[in-house]
């Protein structure tokens, strides 16, 4: 016997118990506590050379999930301030929200939605990229990468 939940909240976390009556050995019972996460977040660190293109993948190990059919975002940050680059929505062309001068011209979604900046600049050490997809509306899947830029 399996309980098979669709569409997971987080309102559904909680104690689920499974109870049964078996002949001639009487009721048996199991619990289980289901815990369900609204974000899960993966930091990495990208090493690159200064006037080299910086490509860093939307999520590291998303290879068994298509990522063209849930939005996305990506958002450059530093010193606890985030600005988006780019939102992708499914089957639409990237929309490229970047105010920032700094980034206008440099920043694309290139293949498999990975974030692309070329060339690297020295302003571009130590700034934090993040890729947000939302699988559900309370499920949303964070990859953080801060890259450090090194000179020749």
């Amino acid at each position: 016997w399996a309980l098979h939940l669709e569409n997971v909240t987080v309102s559904l976390s909680g104690q689920y118990e499974c109870t049964f009556a078996t002949y001639p050995y009487g009721t048996k019972a199991a619990k289980i506590q289901l815990a369900v996460k609204a974000e899960e977040e993966r930091h990495h660190l990208k090493k690159v050379w200064l006037n080299q293109t910086l490509e860093i993948p939307c999520l590291e190990n998303a290879t068994s999930e298509n990522l063209s059919t849930y939005p996305l975002k990506w958002l450059v940050g530093e010193n606890g301030r985030k600005e988006e680059l780019v939102t992708k929505e499914p089957s639409c062309p990237a929309v490229y929200r970047n105010s920032s001068v700094l980034y206008r011209q440099r920043a694309l979604l290139g293949l498999n939605n990975a974030l692309k900046v070329f060339p690297t600049k020295i302003t571009d050490d130590g700034r934090v990229f993040s890729c947000h997809v939302l699988y559900h509306p309370e499920r949303v899947q964070k990859s953080s990468t801060t890259v450090r830029i090194f000179g020749k």
